[in-house]
């Protein structure tokens, strides 16, 4: 989530109130954008950025998320949730009016648009492109193998993952690689503009964003980043081309974050609740053991409450967390009210009348859904430059709230659950299971011709980017190709559907009725 500063800004519904544009970080819009990466016969085409919408709406990698899971599988549910594809409809829709109304906002204070609108909806479009198999699961699972089995030290991440997918492996007639998309698009696509080897002088001068953290040792341990050291200079190039400062996304980038944390915080809630997983009972009380009692639980000590069981303990963490890694925007009493709004609207309302498929509780769902989302969509504004850690574009201090405890119930009573648990486990191994196979058959000098053309390509790719690498960064001929190789496997991996990686590890492991269940896969 994009970050703000003390101050309360006026409510949803207040007049807008003008921007300094002096300490405000401008859009793409007003002149003239960075061209291509590679000449392209498309450039005398008006609006290049009406292209790079298609390119990536047309990209099979943006097809493939339709089978790929969000948070759980449908399967597991037994009821229809979202995928990464409905996921993502839903984050542009929500991106395009926050975009329209800021410069709406805009004109009425005597300024110009500040926000391409275009190029909000493509960064929207493309930003989950990199999710792996089987959600953050799968995310964190490569993360892991990456770093710990294939020697990968900028390890795997799902937004790197999905500006590798842009620049690199994906592919139109007129580029080498890449979707051959304008600065601004691929600028916007970067939620955490930098690499793992980010510059520690940057991080310093305005203090670390969010997915970058001080460690005890004074350390900055970077957890989140939008591109891998092989894509590094690619990102470098297209964000010279818009208005962004070190390490702030650009308006158009900082929108798209904005609308996926507010699509997250509220279509789950919808998904959850419509399959009964969102059980009344154990999220009701956890609201009333903390809102009866918010004095005493603000008086004790943190050793207590982080070992504490009891109803309202999850609430206190939540709130000592916001304040530790957010003290500039956190709030008590902002808390307070967010606590009190969700127990009503959505805990008391809404979860306390089980929802049992009739049109009354559709309508029911839909009025909270509407209204949560559109609060949110108000709520957005822009932030002067001094902000710390802020974003350009960011929601008010209490619309902040509001998401934060949304996301809340999200994670203790759903990705908390015990049978999620033991259906990520088994997912876990099956990604484990693929990623050694496919090391192993690379090893074997008397089979390795009939690994996956896809897979050798993948690798011959990752060599030539490894190659050509500034000399301060290369690295020597048998280390790139080592690199090259594990860099592959998780290309080639990451870019399966579940059900695909699923079948990858059944195959592999030799189980005939799952031969041909791959396709052109291979």
């Amino acid at each position: 989530m994009t970050l703000h500063d003390e101050t309360t800004p006026p409510a949803a519904d207040a007049p807008p109130l003008p921007a300094d544009p002096a300490r405000v970080e401008r859009g793409t819009v007003v002149g003239n954008p960075a061209s291509r990466v590679f000449p392209d016969h498309d450039d005398a085409r008006a609006d290049p950025w009406s292209i790079d919408l298609e390119r990536i709406q047309f990209s099979p990698y943006f097809s493939r998320l339709s089978a790929v899971t969000q948070v759980v599988s449908p399967s597991i549910s037994g009821a229809p949730v979202h995928n990464r594809l409905t996921h993502t409809l839903k984050v542009s829709a929500i991106a395009r009016v926050v975009a329209l109304q800021l410069n709406t906002r805009s004109r009425r204070a005597g300024e110009g648009d500040i926000c391409n609108a275009t190029v909000v909806e493509a960064a929207a479009y493309a930003h989950d492109l990199g999710h792996p198999p089987f959600g953050h699961l799968g995310e964190s699972t490569l993360n892991r193998l990456a770093r710990e089995e294939l020697g990968l030290p900028d390890g795997f991440e799902g937004n790197a993952q999905t500006y590798r997918i842009l620049v690199s492996l994906d592919v139109v007639e007129n580029a080498p690689r890449g979707l051959n998309l304008t600065a601004a698009v691929r600028a916007a696509s970067a939620k955490y503009p930098w690499a793992p080897s980010v510059d520690a002088a940057d991080v310093e001068r305005i203090g670390p964003p969010r997915g970058i953290r001080r460690s005890p040792d004074g350390a900055y341990r970077v957890h989140k980043y939008s591109a891998y050291d092989l894509d590094l200079e690619d990102l470098d190039d297209a964000r010279e081309g818009v208005d962004a400062e070190p390490l702030r996304q650009s308006i158009e980038g900082a929108v798209m974050d904005l609308a996926d944390d507010i699509a997250y915080s509220v279509h789950d809630v919808d998904d959850f609740y419509r399959a009964g997983i969102l059980d009344h009972a154990p999220i009701a009380a956890e609201f009333r053991g903390w809102l009866d009692d918010v004095l005493e639980w603000r008086d004790r000590d943190d050793a207590e409450v982080r070992a504490e069981l009891a109803p309202g303990a999850g609430l206190e963490r939540l709130r000592r967390k916001m304040r530790r890694d957010d003290p500039w925007i956190a709030d008590d009493e902002a808390f307070l009210a967010a606590v009190s709004d969700v127990d009503a609207e959505m805990v008391t309302d809404l979860l306390a009348r089980p929802f049992d498929g009739s049109l009354t509780a559709e309508r029911r769902l839909a009025a909270f859904t509407d209204r949560w989302i559109r609060r949110f969509q108000e709520s957005a504004r822009l932030r002067p430059l001094d902000t710390p850690r802020a974003g350009p574009v960011v929601l008010s201090a209490s619309a902040w709230h509001h998401v934060e405890v949304l996301k809340f119930v999200h994670k203790r009573f759903v990705l908390s659950r015990p049978d999620l648990a033991i259906q990520q486990r088994g997912m876990s191994r099956i990604l484990a299971r693929s990623v050694r196979a496919l090391g192993e058959w690379l090893d074997d000098d008397l089979d390795r011709a009939r690994t996956p053309r896809r897979l050798r390509e993948l690798i011959a790719l990752a060599r030539e980017q490894y190659t050509a690498l500034p000399a301060e960064r290369r690295p020597s001929d048998a280390d790139a190709e080592r690199l090259a190789r594990s860099r592959g496997i998780v290309d080639y991996v990451a870019s399966l559907t579940d059900a695909q990686a699923f079948a990858l590890s059944e195959a592999i492991s030799g189980r005939a009725d799952r031969l041909w269940a791959l396709g052109q896969r291979l």
